[in-house]
This record gives structure tokens, C-alpha cells and sequence, in this order.
């Protein structure tokens, strides 16, 4: 075996390693609640997922290499891989029991902070299993190669390549501190922050402790696990949802915005953000379309139900948390269809959500209305601008072709997931919750996908992840140029 794959070997020993730490905290709480059985499912899939990152790690422990940036790739994609393999252990040998194809899906939908699920009767699961959901949410919100890269230049390894494979976005080489591990540090600081401040509002506005924590841990990490079947319908509190929503956007803007307003004890820096100012048009915009036609339709007693349960739902989605208010799959005429397929847009670059990420589209936007302008006027010389600064061709042509291969595969895992036996509203939907990372989709993947078959369950396992790491760096590794040294 060569350095370069040796080297691979060991970085993703010691990444196995630190997810099995996940087991202890819910297999401690287990025990101080004295809960039956579950410790030791726990604590075993904790020693088995420990023992095989250990096992990878020892042989390789000493070796020498300068990691490269298509090394990233690869590692971070075998990272979410094996990472979801052992994170699915305790769905399987503990309660709910799951098959191990259920129960991969279920780890990778947390893990990907996509919020689809194939687990019904959540109000009867065992507390430390619903904690361990959540958490699994809250570490993948931030992604656990990043929290790895905080940690790894203690092990002395290079995190450069690691950093710029898992961050989301067109900016992936914008740097907040001179170290990369700094910069790491500082996101997961804000990170922590607000799901702190999160958890403290829901508890004060009426949520019990423990469901308080567990859904600010979904919350902005734009998750969307519950700690009940219901959601937040359980409580019907409409304080509770307007909670939730300000904390969703809050994990659908880029993180290095909050990193900076903190640091500056200042709010300015928001308003000098051309996408997030453009992300805040989009959500009030839809939302009040679909709020006003929910009122209309009379689907909710007065407007401002109407308003408050289209926002709740549209900001769900749109920044690919996966709350759903039971019903939306009913709404009236086309509703159910924009609201899903608005988690193609996403929210911003840098922050915890999955889709295309709103500065893609605007740029893309402005390109194709660039070339109508071209047709129009062809000697003239047009510019494509974001926030009143020129881009270059090459970033235009890069999120063009992003985008053109995004939508190939969309529309490949559309055709999939019809050929598993979906009707195609439940593929179409389907496609976009899983590519998207946004959770509920439509007809029979509304809420759940635990009766689409093991077909359909591993097709969406494969998009989730393909969807999290943004289509390029899992295609990257299918090219025979990456393999060869």
C-alpha cells in the first residue's frame, strides 16, 4: 500500500474513533435513568466502533505525508460513509430494532442533517434513543470532518484539504482566522452558542428540558428530528414555532457572518451581505404567497395562522430542516409541490444546510439574464455582479456546471426512485428531500420512508450523502484521473 492510502487509512482510524464517541453520552444518560437494555447497546456499539478505528489506526499510527486536496475528497466521503455505518449499531441491537438497511438510512439522515426517517412510534422510544438522534443531528450540522479538523493538528495532521472538501458553498476558501483549525474552533463555538440560546428559549417558552435541548440540537443544525411523532404540533404553541423558525434561519446563514458579528459586538455585517439579503427576499416572499393562499383556500382560521403555518413550513424547508406541520401534504393546488421543491435553493453558503445554496442560485440567475441581455445587445459587455462586485468567469462557469450536474443527478435519482416503485409525486419528492438534505417529500415520503422497500431506503441513503457533500466531491472519486498517483 502506498504513503498516500496508508496516510488515508490512519486519518480515518482516528475519525472512527472520535464518532464512536457519540455512544457515551447517551449510554451514560441511560444509566442515570435506569433504563433497561439500552446501556449495553450503547456501551458495546461504542467498544466495537472504537476497537475498529483503533485497529485501522495502530499499524499506520507513524506515518508521514502531506495530505492533498483530492486526498480530502476522498477521506471526507469515506468519513460520512463509515461514520454512518457505525452510527447505525444502536437503531439495530437496541429499541426501535431496526434492520441494519433501515438503520443506516436512519444514522445518515441524522448524520447528513437531512431529517427523513423510517422510524414511527417516536413517543415510545426509550429517552436515551431520542437524545442519540438529536445528537447525531447536532454533529452533523457543523460535520464531523470539521470538529475533526479542530482536533486533528493535535494528532499532527495537515486539515487544509479536509476543511476545503466538507465546506459548503461557492467561498470555500474564505478563511476566518490564519489556522484552519482556528477557524474550525471559532465556527463550533458560534455553533454551540446558538443551540444554547436556542435551548434556553424553547425551555422558557414552555418546552420541557429535555425536548427543549433535543430540538435546538435539530433546530440549527437545520436537522428536523423531533422527539415526537407530532413535531412540534405535539404542543401547539405558535410562540414555540416562531421560536423555531428564527433559529432555523439563524443555522440557514453563513456561520463566518455570526462568527464576525460576534467578534465585532456588532449587527452590521448582516446587512452588508448581499445573500443573505437576497435568502431573506426568497422566504418572506414565498412564505407570504403561500400564507395568502392558505387564508384564501380557508385551509387555517384567519390570516395569521395561515401566515404563521406557511412560514413554519416554507422556512422548514427552505432551509432543509425537515419540520412538517401533519397535513401539508394537503394543502390545496400546487402548494405541497413549491414548498418541497424550495429546498432545491437552500440557504446560504457557510451555514448547516444542504440544496444548492442561495448565491449559487442568484448567480445563476443573473447569468442566464446576462445572456438574454447578450442576445439583445451583442457587442456590449456585460458583467455578472454579486453584492455590487464583479465575478469572475471562472467562479460563473464553476456554479454553472455545479449546478448542471446537480440537476443530472436529480433527475437520475427521480428515475430511481420510480423504478424502485414510487409514483413519481413520491420520486419526485423523494429526490429532493434526499439530494437536497431538506427531509419531508411528497405523496408517500410526505413524512415517512418506512414503507418505500430496501430499494428505495439505500437510493436515499447514497443521496443523502451525495447531497451533503455536494455532488463534486463524491463524483470526483468515480473519475479514474483521481486514482492514479
Amino acid at each position: 500500500m502506498s504513503q498516500r492510502f496508508r496516510a488515508i487509512q490512519r486519518i480515518l482510524g482516528v475519525i472512527i474513533v472520535l464518532s464512536s464517541l457519540t455512544k457515551l453520552p447517551p449510554g451514560f444518560l441511560a444509566l442515570a435513568w435506569g433504563e433497561k437494555g439500552t446501556p449495553g447497546v450503547f456501551f458495546g456499539s461504542f467498544l466495537a466502533s472504537a476497537l475498529v478505528g483503533f485497529f485501522l489506526w495502530l499499524p499506520v499510527r507513524s506515518v508521514n505525508y502531506d495530505l492533498r486536496l483530492r486526498d480530502g475528497f476522498l477521506i471526507v466521503t469515506l468519513t460520512w460513509v463509515f461514520a454512518s455505518l457505525v452510527s447505525a449499531l444502536p437503531f439495530v441491537h437496541g429499541p426501535p430494532n431496526l434492520s441494519y438497511t433501515d438503520a443506516i438510512f436512519e444514522a445518515t439522515s441524522g448524520l447528513t442533517t437531512t431529517g427523513a426517517t423510517v422510524i414511527t412510534g417516536l413517543d415510545a422510544l426509550p429517552p436515551s434513543v431520542l437524545f442519540y438522534r438529536q445528537l447525531l443531528q447536532f454533529l452533523g450540522g457543523m460535520g464531523i470532518v470539521i470538529l475533526a479538523v479542530a482536533i486533528l493538528p493535535m494528532l499532527k495532521i495537515g486539515g487544509t484539504q479536509l476543511f476545503r472538501a466538507e465546506s459548503t458553498g461557492p467561498t470555500k476558501d474564505t478563511k476566518l482566522t490564519p489556522r484552519i483549525a482556528e477557524t474550525a474552533k471559532a465556527l463550533w463555538a458560534v455553533y454551540f452558542g446558538l443551540t444554547i440560546l436556542c435551548a434556553g428559549s424553547f425551555w422558557v417558552a414552555g418546552m420541557g428540558l429535555f425536548d427543549a435541548i433535543g430540538h435546538a440540537m435539530s433546530t440549527v443544525s437545520t436537522g428536523g428530528f423531533s422527539t415526537h411523532d407530532a413535531g412540534f404540533a405535539h404542543w401547539d404553541s405558535g410562540l414555540l414555532e416562531w421560536i423555531a423558525i428564527v433559529f432555523m434561519m439563524l443555522g440557514g446563514i453563513n456561520f463566518g457572518l455570526h462568527f464576525v458579528a460576534w467578534r465585532r459586538a456588532s449587527l452590521s455585517v448582516y446587512g452588508t451581505d448581499s445573500e443573505l439579503r437576497a435568502f431573506l427576499r426568497i422566504t418572506v416572499g414565498i412564505s407570504l404567497v403561500v400564507g395568502l393562499s392558505l387564508w384564501v383556500a380557508g385551509t387555517y382560521q384567519g390570516f395569521g395562522e395561515s401566515l404563521r403555518t406557511a412560514t413554519f413550513q416554507v422556512v422548514s424547508i427552505i432551509t432543509t430542516t425537515g419540520f412538517v406541520m401533519p397535513g401539508f401534504d394537503q394543502w390545496p393546488g400546487a402548494l405541497p409541490f413549491i414548498v418541497v421543491t424550495v429546498g432545491v435553493i437552500g440557504g446560504c453558503s457557510g451555514s448547516t444546510v444542504g440544496g444548492l445554496k442561495v448565491a449559487r442560485v442568484v448567480m445563476v440567475v443573473r447569468q442566464g439574464y446576462r445572456e438574454i441581455k447578450q442576445l439583445v445587445h451583442p457587442k456590449a459587455q456585460f458583467l455578472v455582479k454579486m453584492g455590487g462586485r464583479r465575478v469572475s468567469e471562472s467562479v460563473v462557469l464553476s456554479v454553472s456546471g455545479f449546478i448542471a450536474i446537480w440537476m443530472l443527478c436529480f433527475m437520475v435519482m427521480v428515475i430511481g426512485f420510480n423504478a424502485t416503485g414510487l409514483d413519481l409525486a413520491s420520486a419526485y419528492g423523494a429526490a429532493v428531500a434526499m439530494l437536497a438534505n431538506s427531509g419531508p417529500g411528497l405523496g408517500s415520503t410526505a413524512y415517512t420512508f418506512a414503507g418505500a422497500g430496501d430499494a428505495a431506503v439505500w437510493l436515499g441513503t447514497v443521496g443523502m450523502v451525495l447531497g451533503r457533500l455536494e455532488v463534486f466531491s463524491v463524483l470526483v472519486l468515480l473519475t479514474p484521473q483521481f486514482w492514479r498517483e
